[in-house]
């Protein structure tokens, strides 16, 4: 995720679920590439933040930064960034570059959501993080989210963030995790996305990760690793051009904008090249059911025609 989205020495990156800091510690490695002058080292210092709600997550994460050069970690801060009402957040609050991997599967206390315009409202965690990203990017300015499956198909307040997303931010890269990304902690299915705030989707590019050769799962003994994404990196391509080297292929797929917004935002769509993928254009579906219905009609004459046949009676 660090590495497609690039961060560059001079941009603020923030991570507002930041647990131990490991996102801010691959963005700082990343950075420490592009210095080549003494002044860089402070734009080195100044370019991270964080926000953690968990006190022993806060320490570690703090500790991280001081290990990987971050002389004062002051930007790492012990609060909980869905406290505060959105409409608080300002332009100083905003960032180039977000990278997080917000919690989900639970829901924030009561009260919280009041903190969000009413037509978001919602006590799931994750949804409420996407809501806050989207605020807190500046015009242009990148993220990569991971968010799990129940955001990608869910409906109603699900719908109206998704639909706030795709209006407001390009969402041009969806990687689809395999199962196992995060086992033995959940077994909830994750997605990768990738945007930028400024300019509407007009179209969205899934890439399926597929396992190694070998796998069935991943485990704590079998995690996944970072050379398995080079498929990943040597197809990506360049935003810039708009991604024009992108191809389709077994694992990519390109689906327009009116498609998604025929199916309702639903972003779990899928992979069309699988062998066991699932049809659900209407049109497909009608030509389906008329095939099934008149096979059926067909199969009830002939039963009719060999029932009659045993009784010696006509049809």
């Amino acid at each position: 995720m660090v590495d497609q989205v690039n961060p560059r020495l001079g941009e603020k990156i923030l991570d507002p679920a930041c647990g131990t800091g490991g996102f801010l510690a691959c963005t700082l490695e990343h950075l420490k590439t592009q210095r080549k002058s003494v002044e860089d080292d402070a734009l080195l210092q100044a370019a991270i933040r964080g926000v953690e709600k968990k006190q022993m997550p806060h320490l570690l994460c703090t500790t991280n930064m001081l290990l990987h050069g971050i002389e004062v970690p002051s930007e790492i801060r012990h609060d909980n960034t869905l406290s505060r009402p959105l409409i608080d957040y300002g332009p100083r609050d905003q960032v180039d570059v977000i990278l997080t991997n917000p919690p989900f599967g639970g829901t924030e206390e009561p009260g919280f959501e009041a903190n969000f315009p009413a037509d978001v409202r919602t006590q799931e965690t994750a949804d409420l993080f996407l809501v806050l990203i989207i605020k807190l990017l500046r015009h242009n300015g990148r993220a990569a989210v991971v968010l799990p499956d129940g955001t990608m198909f869910g409906e109603g307040v699900k719908t109206r963030i998704k639909e706030k997303l795709l209006s407001e931010c390009n969402l041009h890269t969806i990687v689809r995790l395999p199962n196992g990304i995060f086992a033995p902690y959940t077994s909830i299915k994750t997605n990768l996305l990738f945007f930028t705030k400024g300019v509407p989707t007009k179209e969205i590019w899934y890439y399926e990760h597929p396992y190694p050769a070998g796998y069935k799962s991943y485990s704590k003994t079998k995690p996944i690793r970072i050379e398995e994404f080079a498929t990943e990196k040597a197809w990506w391509g360049i935003e810039a051009d708009g991604f024009k080297s992108r191809v389709e292929n077994e694992y990519a797929w390109m689906v327009n904008i009116n498609t998604l917004k025929a199916n309702g935002y639903n972003l779990d769509q899928k992979n069309p090249h699988s062998p066991d993928a699932i049809a659900y254009d209407p049109d497909a579906l009608l030509a389906e059911y008329a095939r099934l219905s008149a096979e059926a009609k067909n199969l009830r004459d002939q039963l009719k025609g060999i029932l009659a046949q045993s009784l010696g009676t006509k049809a």
